[in-house]
């Protein structure tokens, strides 16, 4: 929990940290260039190891803060912004009905392995993620496919939801059309997403000698995805070097990369998972940065002359109720009952940095779609006491899963975040029975499965869409949320389909009004995540979609 310290206290922290910080700024002979020809390395705090080196195959943060350094995607986000650019493709352009989608590519782009870029081998890849067969159509690897396209060119399992990809054809030598079943409010969207990089036909030849295996909580990845040599993309870094042993991640500078070239030769990702032993990394000079900075910390690190930026609010941070586990959850006043519970206010003031917000709905209110008429749930001990009463649930007794091991950009402190909730519900006479668990596989596959009866978790968007929100909770059942509400899962049905986005946003609100009667959790809060760069630093500008640039940053 954060305690407010004494103000000798943080001008002792504060000059204890300018003098690390000093030092950090002029260390060039390990970490950076001296001028004698030694490699101008910076090296970053990863809260987590990457899942793999092939992005198609994860959905975290992780591999996605490695991978984009070095894959490309057909369609970019601005620096710093939401707003979709050119990426691989110059220009785009649908039909009417959003069901083909040309993009113009970039002329006289390469690949890491000397490979030219063309539509063929776009193609090649999005024919690649439709052809998947055995593990790969596992969600486990290939989510960000059947979320965004649907199935494959022959679904495996019924659960498997059909295709929406028709195919992509290459019209031109540097033009690429690609084909869809329905349209969907993911598009254009989705072809910014890291999952969807093009990589080198080289490497294509390479992933297809290899194979996933294994099936549940116990799949290998292949082969190719652990090894740096074989993946080959178009962006301004290219893969060095994979330590498992130490947690580091290599990549370095691509001279003939087709933009502006990257301001640092080197970069190291290295994997230090407690948010305290990062801070103290950078307080001694090992590191250049860091991510999720604890905001009990960042007031002490800018007056020691580290720069803090902070990035724009794109999240949520939220309580999930599984009720198919707990019977009791199954009743609209007891969830009720724990939404009035929670002094959610009181855990934004404590555990988020400054510009954090009590969350009304499931989207931010950045999101177009976001409503100013949901039913609120102040916080009121008395009223969920009546309610649970009333209820005949007043020794309502729950499963409160929490995931240790992690910080992320909406949950800064779990354990912290989780005993304040936990007081809450004690509060009002409910009986709590912890469960802690790894972040990594424990918690995300038991929460996956409908394993607890209350658990926490959230959601950074990818893209500027409320469906990318919504819809990645609520567009159908799940075991994750035990619950069938088919007027929500037919309003995010045709929310998807509707091609004016005027009228697609005004459904989003009608959606936001719907979800929040029926409540299937809490949303907690939204809040901006803070990252650290050394004064020794340009860095780069920070994303709201954590979709940082560093090829932008340089030593001083």
């Amino acid at each position: 929990m954060h305690i407010a310290r004494s103000k000798v206290a943080v001008i002792a922290a504060a000059v204890s940290l300018g003098l690390v910080a000093t030092a950090c700024s002029s260390d060039r002979d390990s970490n950076g260039s001296d001028g004698g020809g030694s490699t101008e390395r910076f090296i970053f705090g990863a809260a987590g190891d990457p899942g793999s080196l092939d992005p198609s195959l994860e959905s975290d943060g992780e591999t996605f803060r490695v991978s984009r350094q070095v894959l490309e995607t057909l369609l970019d986000h601005e620096s710093g912004g939401t707003e979709l650019i050119g990426g691989l493709a110059e220009t785009w352009d649908s039909n009417d009905e959003g069901t083909e989608w040309t993009f113009n590519l970039r002329d006289g782009v390469t690949f890491h392995d000397g490979e030219e870029l063309t539509a063929q081998v776009v193609c090649d890849n999005f024919d690649r993620w439709y052809n998947w067969t055995g593990t790969y159509q596992s969600t486990a690897l290939s989510y960000y496919w059947q979320a965004e396209f649907g199935g494959f060119a022959e679904n495996e399992s019924e659960d498997t939801p059909p295709p929406n990809y028709v195919g992509c054809e290459a019209t031109e030598d540097l033009t690429a059309v690609i084909n869809l079943e329905e349209p969907s409010s993911v598009f254009p969207g989705a072809f910014s997403l890291a999952a969807f990089s093009i990589h080198s036909p080289k490497s294509l030849e390479r992933y297809a000698e290899d194979e996933a295996s294994g099936e549940g909580d116990n799949i290998s990845r292949p082969d190719y995805s652990q090894d740096p040599e074989a993946i080959a993309g178009t962006g301004p870094f290219q893969l060095s070097n994979w330590n498992k042993g130490n947690g580091e991640v290599t990549v370095t500078r691509f001279d003939d990369y087709w933009g502006e070239t990257a301001g640092f030769e080197e970069i190291v990702f290295r994997t230090i998972s407690d948010e305290g032993a990062r801070r103290q990394a950078l307080e001694a000079g090992e590191i250049h940065g860091y991510d999720l900075v604890a905001p009990s910390d960042v007031d002490a690190l800018e007056s020691a002359g580290f720069e803090v930026p902070v990035r724009g609010v794109f999240n949520i941070f939220y309580l999930a109720f599984t009720q198919e586990r707990n019977e009791a959850l199954q009743d609209i006043d007891v969830r009720r009952a724990v939404a009035h519970a929670l002094d959610r206010q009181g855990l934004v003031d404590t555990q988020l940095p400054e510009g954090g917000v009590v969350a009304t709905q499931f989207v931010p209110d950045t999101i177009a779609g976001y409503s100013d008429d949901v039913t609120l749930y102040e916080y009121d001990e008395d009223a969920a006491r009546e309610l649970l009463d009333e209820a005949g649930h007043a020794d309502l007794t729950v499963d409160f899963c929490y995931p240790t091991e992690v910080t992320r950009p909406y949950m800064p402190a779990p354990a912290d975040m989780f005993e304040l909730m936990k007081a809450d519900l004690e509060a009002v006479g409910v009986t709590v029975n912890p469960r802690p668990m790894k972040w990594t596989p424990d918690y995300l596959d038991t929460t996956r499965d409908g394993g607890c009866d209350l658990y926490l978790l959230g959601w950074t968007g990818d893209f500027n869409d409320a469906y990318n929100f919504l819809g990645t909770w609520f567009d159908g059942y799940s075991k994750e949320w035990g619950f069938r509400n088919d007027e929500i899962f037919e309003a995010l049905a045709a929310s998807s389909v509707e091609p004016d986005v005027e009228a697609r946003e005004a459904m989003y609100e009608e959606i936001n009004e719907l979800v929040m009667d029926f409540l299937p959790g809490v949303p907690i809060s939204s809040s901006p995540p803070s990252i650290v760069f050394a004064d020794s630093v340009n860095p780069p500008t920070v994303s709201p979609l954590t979709q940082e640039k560093f090829s932008e940053g340089s030593f001083k």
